[in-house]
């Protein structure tokens, strides 16, 4: 069954360019079983839920696809041996799996869901989560920096999913820095605090290597105000 589904995702999201590659899923996957077995929770569901979490995203698929979820339903229908409730708490789980989601205050109802869009987040930070970054706004040719451009720190759900101007170093701001605080399980917390430092420890490097001392001191107070 995983194997048909991933076959299925693989022709989806095969070619993608924007982050949301075969590599994420299987990070994402592999990650999110790892938080399984720590958390006590079923593997079998936390996988379609990993494998899925993506085929209907927005930003590759369009709006009319991410509401009905259209790629997921499609392929879980092909599956005969997922039963209706799985299939239900799958499709519920993926419906409430993003950032932009949360910025609206939704998020998975079931442990499975928490998990895997624990996981989803941490693959957006750390070494990784750079790298996606980095490839991400290069894909759309968006600049690394502009120390003259800050972020946007109060977004509505519209204004985040909106083309707009940004850089690498904004959306850092903007999202990646939020994540661990957006963790729904002990397993996220812990991976997503660790990989927060290292994005942490790549700003101070970047803006000393900058000679930005204005952005040091805006990271500075940025972290301090997430402290309180």
């Amino acid at each position: 069954m995983f194997h048909q589904i991933r076959t299925q995702v693989q022709q989806l999201l095969g070619q993608d360019n924007s982050g949301h590659d075969m590599a994420h899923i299987d990070r994402v996957l592999s990650l999110s079983l790892r938080f399984a077995t720590r958390e006590n929770a079923n593997q079998d569901v936390v996988a379609l839920i990993a494998l899925l979490h993506d085929v209907d995203d927005y930003k590759i698929f369009g709006a009319e696809s991410a509401q009905n979820l259209t790629n997921a339903s499609s392929i879980l229908e092909q599956v005969t041996c997922s039963k209706d409730d799985v299939k239900r708490q799958v499709l519920s789980a993926i419906g409430a799996i993003g950032y932009g989601k949360r910025l609206d205050g939704l998020q998975p109802a079931t442990l499975e869901g928490k998990i895997v869009s624990d996981a989803d987040m941490c693959d957006a930070l750390g070494a990784t989560g750079l790298f996606r970054l980095y490839r991400y706004n290069l894909a759309h040719g968006y600049p690394v920096f502009d120390r003259g451009f800050y972020p946007s720190l109060d977004m509505s759900t519209a204004e985040y999913a909106a083309t707009r101007k940004r850089t690498v170093i904004s959306h850092m701001f903007e999202k990646l820095l939020r994540l661990k605080d957006l963790m729904l399980t002990d397993s996220g917390k812990a991976e997503a605090a660790t990989r927060h430092e290292i994005m942490v420890e790549f700003l101070y490097h970047f803006f000393r290597e900058e000679n930005a001392p204005e952005w040091i001191d805006y990271l500075t107070n940025y972290l301090q105000k997430q402290q309180v």
